[in-house]
């Protein structure tokens, strides 16, 4: 099996054969992990530094908070609030590859068109917003396919599945080739830990995640700070950065292409140190 190592941005290939870094940037009130919330233009660019100045290579710029529970932005609401941000940091970063989280496809298609955003990242797989892979099929970028259940407001009472690993396996499969048959050749793998799912199954989907290569496409992880790791530990989001360490870390050896985080720094020093390991883990030339 042989994974796609690259991503097209804007007509240059993009190499992910050494994973990458995405930092997360929340212009939000009520994101989960305070410290990522950035609403002042001062906050915001001071941010987009660290993330570009930490070594990280693509900013995922979020206006809506995902967090179970959080409040429902309907597209115009969530624009209002994205669109400043997006303008300042094209100012400021404009040759920074910008990743727009959203599930709204009119905020997908002003983000790309107006502000030059690079990848759309949708929680919902296009279920939220039932005309995103059309968009998706006339903007020609990137696209990363997470596995949601519901929305935000409802995906933990969704978290019954007949036969958890293959019912995501039939879930990318079918909605990868949706969208390829509408002309989006860029798509990403997100499992969507934390997403519908209980401690118990984001564990399990982190043990299998090498299943997950028989899309031959690559796989962004994003499990910083998250309740499987707090929960577990008995601790708070603020206390999660070991932990968010240790996943990071099994997810690189299993063949995370992007890592999703909060602590940009500490991710790249993951893939540094993994990378190490595994060129030890190569085939011998013959």
């Amino acid at each position: 099996m042989r994974l796609r190592k690259t991503i097209n941005i804007q007509g240059q290939l993009l190499d992910l054969s050494t994973p990458r870094v995405m930092g997360i940037l929340n212009v939000t009130p009520d994101s989960f992990y305070s410290d990522s919330r950035k609403q002042s233009e001062e906050e915001i660019v001071q941010r987009c530094r660290q993330i570009l100045e930490e070594g990280g290579t693509m900013i995922d710029v979020g206006a809506q908070s995902t967090a179970p529970g959080s409040s429902f932005l309907i597209a115009r609401e969530e624009a209002d609030r994205l669109m400043p941000a997006l303008k300042m940091i094209r100012r400021e970063f404009p040759e920074a590859i910008l990743s727009v989280d959203t599930f709204h496809a009119d905020v997908a298609k002003q983000a790309v068109e107006e502000y030059g955003a690079n990848i759309i990242n949708d929680i919902s797989g296009g279920q939220i917003d039932e005309r995103m892979f059309a968009v998706m099929g006339e903007l020609n970028v990137p696209y990363v396919l997470m596995h949601m259940r519901g929305t935000p407001q409802t995906m933990q009472q969704n978290t019954t599945y007949d036969h958890f690993i293959q019912d995501l396996l039939y879930y990318f499969s079918e909605r990868k080739a949706r969208l390829n048959s509408l002309g989006v050749n860029d798509v990403i793998i997100d499992p969507g830990f934390g997403f519908s799912k209980t401690m118990l199954q984001n564990y399990e989907l982190m043990a299998y995640l090498k299943y997950f290569h028989i899309f031959e496409e690559p796989i962004l992880v994003g499990i910083s700070r998250k309740s499987m790791i707090y929960r577990l530990l008995g601790t708070t989001p603020e206390e999660s950065l070991n932990g968010s360490t240790i996943l990071n870390t099994v997810a690189l050896l299993s063949g995370a292409s992007i890592l999703r985080v909060h602590d940009v720094k500490a991710a790249v020093e993951c893939i540094q140190i993994t990378d190490k390991i595994k060129e030890f883990d190569q085939p011998s030339a013959q």
